[in-house]
């Protein structure tokens, strides 16, 4: 099964200004960020991996650390043992839609996750553009997250 990145960013504008209600809402108390990125991946076809250090969503009390988490989810993505969905750390320049941008705003606290969903000739944070909810947004630059000291890019794959 391939990742469908074309499927992934259509889920990622359909619900980036409301919330899918199969779905809880972690805006408070810390962000729905990364469990929209998850949202997009499973819309995506990346298959869940129902395990103690997995990736899963049954419901707001029975999911994956990995599945809210921004650290989780970069852990579980490059520890090289999961059974679907895998993330490798590449150049920004290297970008697709449906990949992955986390953010870090001090040093070694990663805090943001952000779906991207286009990508410029010559890609710079100028010309890529992200979904992300909490302060929810939809192609918004990269490049507008002037609080952000750090990025991270994944690429995603299943």
């Amino acid at each position: 099964m391939a990742y469908d990145r074309d499927a992934a960013v259509r889920y990622a504008h359909e619900w980036v200004y409301r919330r899918n209600p199969k779905y809880y809402d972690f805006s408070e108390p810390w962000g729905d960020c990364t469990n929209f990125v998850s949202q997009a991946f499973l819309a995506g076809g990346a298959p869940q991996e129902f395990s103690d250090n997995g990736w899963y969503y049954r419901s707001a009390d029975d999911r994956a650390p990995a599945w809210t988490s921004v650290q989780h989810l970069y852990e579980y993505l490059t520890r090289g043992k999961a059974k679907g969905l895998r993330g490798e750390v590449i150049d920004l320049a290297q970008a697709q839609p449906g990949d992955l941008i986390q953010l870090s705003f001090k040093p070694d606290d990663w805090g943001h996750s952000l779906l991207i969903v286009h990508v410029g000739e010559n890609p710079d944070p100028s010309n890529v553009l992200i979904a992300a909810h909490s302060n929810d947004n939809d192609f918004r630059p990269l490049a507008t997250y002037t609080r952000a000291i750090a990025h991270r890019v994944l690429r995603i794959e299943v």
